[in-house]
């Protein structure tokens, strides 16, 4: 099974896709107080909850998602569908490196997806290409809350802590202006969705595929409960383009 194959389905549950509660995702979609009519981009969108949720608060914005994932692109699609929003969210399949518009947004989102540009400062410069002047971002990204383990680190990654994190956001033009840090319920509930979402689907599954995602989800429940839970931590920032 591919990698993007296993993170849709562990996420089917869970489609905001990063340790955030839908109440907290309202409130950042809130405080970016987009324009009548405002173009929303989401790159890395995932099943689209990020977008629906954009939609759904300001009726008169339209969307475009993108994600090379197809399993997450179809659900995002029956999703639009069930939620009447097929006509304002555009989708693309494809990877969010190769996206390309003629027309600037008045925000973008890539939350939990920097690694599609290999990193926070190399997503910072993409969505730069994106945004109208005085646009916004919001970019969820993971820093470490406390000195992980080496071992730890060579299968996350060497992030910076929150300050290195907000600090490397705003060095490509970027001024941060409001920000929300995942709490620890948060992210359980995320990891607990995950995890169990996927051993869910590999129980009903036997055989070499259902063998697989179990695997996956047991390494990973291990290395969250034994390596970096209450170590790593997740911000979101929303951002201005000055």
């Amino acid at each position: 099974m591919e990698r993007e194959l296993i993170s849709a389905i562990a996420h089917r549950d869970h489609p905001i896709a990063t340790p955030i509660t839908p109440g907290n995702l309202d409130r950042l979609l809130r405080r970016a107080a987009l324009p009548e009519g405002a173009r929303i981009l989401d790159l890395g969108c995932g099943h689209g909850e990020w977008s629906l949720r954009a939609l759904e608060l300001l009726p008169s914005a339209t969307a475009d998602g993108v994600d090379l994932s197809h399993e997450a692109v179809v659900s995002a699609e029956r999703a639009a569908a069930a939620r009447g929003l097929s006509d304002r969210l555009a989708l693309h399949e494809m990877p969010a490196g190769e996206f390309s518009s003629q027309e600037p947004y008045d925000l973008v989102l890539c939350v939990g997806s920097t690694h599609a540009f290999q990193g926070l400062k190399g997503t910072m410069e993409a969505v730069a290409r994106f945004v109208r002047p005085g646009g916004l971002a919001l970019v969820g990204e993971a820093f470490w809350e406390k000195p992980p383990a080496p071992e730890v680190v060579a299968v996350l990654g060497a992030y910076p802590d929150l300050a290195g994190t907000v600090a490397a956001a705003e060095s490509e033009g970027w001024l941060a202006i409001y920000g929300h840090v995942s709490t620890l319920a948060e992210w359980d509930e995320y990891e607990w969705s995950w995890t169990g979402t996927l051993a869910r689907w590999a129980a009903a599954n036997p055989g070499p595929d259902g063998d697989q995602a179990l695997a996956v989800a047991r390494e990973h429940r291990e290395l969250w409960l034994n390596g970096y839970r209450e170590a790593l931590g997740f911000v979101t920032l929303l951002l201005q383009r000055v």
